[in-house]
């Protein structure tokens, strides 16, 4: 089975590494195409346009930022959709909102495909590492030709039933992800603020019942203010506004969602956009300064 591997991005290009390393025969692209450089390196072949990774591969994985991006490679709404996708398993592992994956799984399947939704739980570091979790949807006999492939690129698959509910089970799990980073962003925050030391308080937090891998894999960049990217600020509000709509045209309340939604916007119109989820503490920082500089400013003037 030959294997095509679409976006090369903080994602994309370690699992696309994963799959080349392991043997897979696999051809991929990107619209950057330095990105798909080290792939090639690694044994794969390197497609000049996306038209030619659908006539080299049976099975073609699309790791894209967005609706759009997705659109644009597989040609929707144009002549060349159906040439690109009959005869072919198309496996979305992007996270898009669930009426997008529905629609786009109606009209695979009406042109002759057939659709996987596959999105993963886990940053960079599970994807260089092939730790990732996938959630699976779509035909049993579609599913179970996909999971081969992944297995590379993940420690465990499970299958959540018909698309969408592999998205909506991964906007489910991502707000609670959400949740916890800015809660350990702003614990952090407090301690080091109150002048607790701040390795004794992970080392307390590590030996808790709230530790967890994120809290140990977040604990040094904190340490360190190093926010090189796992996962950017803007993924953080895309996913943020994908789930906040869901909740929303579903009546359901996501407070908690909606206060990290304003602190993770703050963050990005601070420039820390493409930086790792954990810069959110400068959001914090710049919070507790104009505080600071309120009650300063009162003081003053009474």
């Amino acid at each position: 089975m030959n294997v095509g591997f679409i976006g090369m991005g903080v994602m994309g290009q370690p699992m696309a590494l994963r799959l080349a390393r392991s043997g897979t025969p696999l051809v991929v692209w990107n619209r950057t195409a330095a990105r798909s450089a080290p792939v090639h390196k690694a044994g794969a072949q390197m497609a000049s346009h996306p038209g030619e990774v659908f006539a080299e591969a049976d099975v073609i994985l699309l790791m894209l930022a967005d609706e759009h991006a997705v659109d644009a490679v597989l040609g929707r709404g144009k002549e060349r959709f159906t040439v690109r996708v009959a005869g072919r398993t198309v496996v979305h592992m992007g996270t898009t909102s669930p009426g997008y994956s529905r629609a786009l799984e109606t009209e695979i399947r009406a042109a002759g495909g057939r659709y996987v939704e596959a999105p993963v739980s886990g940053s960079r570091i599970p994807a260089e590492d092939g730790t990732l979790v996938a959630l699976l949807a779509g035909d049993v006999q579609a599913v179970d030709t996909v999971r081969p492939v992944l297995a590379p690129l993940c420690q465990e698959t499970f299958f959540c039933g018909d698309a969408p509910n592999a998205t909506l089970m991964k906007l489910s799990v991502n707000l609670y992800l959400i949740a916890l980073v800015t809660g350990l962003a702003e614990a952090y925050h407090f301690a080091d603020q109150l002048q607790v030391d701040r390795t004794l308080f992970f080392d307390v937090l590590a030996a808790s019942p709230m530790a967890s891998p994120v809290s140990r894999m977040k604990a040094p960049k904190l340490l360190a203010e190093n926010f090189e990217v796992q996962a950017a600020v803007l993924d953080v509000l895309k996913n943020n506004r994908l789930i906040a709509h869901t909740a929303r045209s579903s009546g359901v309340s996501s407070p908690l969602l909606d206060t990290c939604h304003t602190l993770f916007a703050e963050t990005a119109e601070m420039g820390y956009g493409a930086s790792d989820v954990m810069a959110v503490l400068r959001a914090l920082e710049a919070r507790t300064d104009q505080m600071v500089s309120d009650i300063t400013f009162a003081s003053s003037t009474r």
